[in-house]
């Protein structure tokens, strides 16, 4: 196994010319300067990486359009062709997935045994769209005895994509890989706190015979880039992924020119253990999907719903596993759980230490900051909790999770739909009626029974309430890059009512 040393001479190396010239943004194919920069800094030890082009307005405006001239090209190049050039930019990430995991660990603070199968995940979900982009345009024969239906799909031209910086590389493959795929061109505007691997994708496209116009990206923050990439008449449509309260602006700012929006927001999943389930695997998916990626995901499970005849037990097994988790340099292959990606959310991870004592929880496990650099916070565990508790409501985004007991099915339930959020669910049943009535019944767009997430492409991933609006995945993703048309062609002489006659 690679050690840390050799992880930090890598990184070294592929930091150098970052340093130098710092990052820019790429409009049109070609680098522009921001006539503004700003700094990105490690979560390590809050040691500057390098520079990076401040976008704005007239930024944004010169990659809208750049995207707009490139779209009727692309949009009507052949399926296979757009296949050729996606397969191509799977091949350079997996050749570039090394330095594109210890760039992503250093910017993030993600560790390195999550971060090293990232971008070959980003692989994936290029060659997934690859192979579908020959049938994007399909649609449907539909016939009546009147009339044959023809429905067909095209590209809505060009978008804007807003990703977040907890795992930046893979999300913008998720979004970006099926608008190319569907014959989109792409403004992205990736997070500012994680720029570093944005633009090596970005530079890896190209590299594999994009045109120019066709992938523009442009750094900046959200009140200047982000508000005016989603203002933009030449825009289309807007992904983005990121909290609610973000999705709600984007929504208003985007309300002038109609533009379509998918939204992947926050989430307060529960996993919901039952007294009858596999108690020993379900504390190994629980541990997994809320302290891995340090807490930082909308899937994590950051809810834990345990039955009352089983809580003393499986409450004493979490707290012993969640003081033994290694907190560490992300770039050390043993290490777990790295350090919180800026001040700002350390800030706010470490808020909810005192609320949940002013709540009236107990910290089991965790509850403080850890000393010395970087932004490490030790993994909590709050127990004796209520659902009413703001532990229990609020998304904290971090390696903290919240244990709430239940006597039955019917409170479970209750207490499991009674927060804004509803993205994901895990239940832990060995009752299949029960796992069937309660996967029902449970207010979530994802729900896993026995199971981690565990991620299949071709199905639809998002959430609903306050967790997002649309769905990624499979024909999913298209439903959202494209548009509709349907043709009607009249069979013969059907009967045409005569007003007026």
């Amino acid at each position: 196994m690679t050690d840390l040393a050799t992880h930090l001479s890598k990184l070294d190396g592929h930091l150098a010319r970052f340093r130098g010239t710092g990052i820019l943004n790429l409009i049109n194919g070609k680098d522009v300067a921001g006539s503004q920069t700003f700094e990105t800094r490690s979560p390590v030890d809050e040691s500057l990486i390098c520079t990076v082009a401040k976008g704005e307005a007239s930024d944004i405006d010169a990659a809208a359009k750049a995207a707009k001239a490139a779209f009727p090209a692309w949009a009507a190049m052949s399926g296979a062709a757009r296949k050729k050039i996606l397969h191509r930019i799977a091949d350079l990430i997996v050749e570039r997935a090394e330095e594109i995991a210890l760039c992503e660990c250093w910017d993030t603070g993600q560790a390195y045994r999550f971060m090293s199968k990232a971008a070959l995940r980003g692989a994936e979900n290029f060659r997934y769209f690859a192979d579908l982009a020959p049938s994007a345009r399909d649609g449907q024969s539909l016939p009546t005895p009147t009339h044959m239906n023809v429905s067909s799909r095209s590209p809505i031209g060009p978008v804007g994509v807003i990703t977040p910086w907890n795992t930046p590389f893979m999300l913008s493959t998720w979004k970006i890989a099926p608008a190319l795929a569907a014959g989109c061109t792409v403004v992205h505007k990736p997070a500012e706190f994680s720029p570093l691997t944005a633009r090596i994708l970005a530079e890896i496209a190209h590299e594999a015979g994009l045109p120019e116009g066709v992938w523009n990206l442009v750094n900046g923050f959200g009140e200047g880039a982000g508000k005016a990439l989603t203002e933009h008449s030449d825009i289309k449509a807007i992904a983005f992924v990121g909290e609610s309260r973000t999705g709600s602006m984007i929504m208003k700012q985007g309300a002038d020119t109609l533009k379509r929006v998918h939204f992947e927001l926050g989430g307060k999943n529960p996993v919901i253990v039952f007294d009858d389930a596999d108690l020993d695997r379900a504390l190994d998916a629980a541990i997994f999907m809320i302290y891995s990626l340090n807490g930082e995901r909308c899937t994590s499970s950051s809810r834990l719903l345990i039955q009352e005849s089983v809580a003393d037990e499986f409450e004493a097994k979490l707290v012993e596993r969640v003081n033994n988790l290694k907190v560490g340099h992300p770039l050390d292959p043993a290490t777990e759980v790295g350090p919180l990606i800026h001040k700002t959310h350390f800030d706010k991870v470490t808020s909810y230490f005192d609320i949940a004592k002013s709540d009236g929880a107990k910290i089991a496990a965790g509850g403080a900051a850890l000393g010395g650099d970087g932004w490490y916070v030790k993994p909590t565990l709050f127990t004796g909790a209520s659902n009413d508790m703001t532990i229990a409501q609020e998304e904290i985004f971090g390696p903290v999770l919240t244990s709430i007991r239940f006597k039955d099915e019917a409170e479970a339930l209750t207490v499991a739909n009674d927060v804004q959020y509803g993205l994901t669910g895990y239940i832990w049943t060995n009752d299949v009626t029960r796992a069937l009535r309660f996967s029902e019944a449970l207010e979530a767009g994802m729900i896993w029974v026995n199971s981690e997430n565990v991620r299949h492409l071709p199905t639809p991933f998002g959430g609903v309430k306050a967790s997002g609006i649309g769905r990624d995945g499979g024909q999913w993703s298209f439903e959202f890059y494209m548009e509709q048309k349907n043709v009607a062609f009249a069979l013969g002489q059907h009967k045409i009512a005569r007003l007026g006659a």
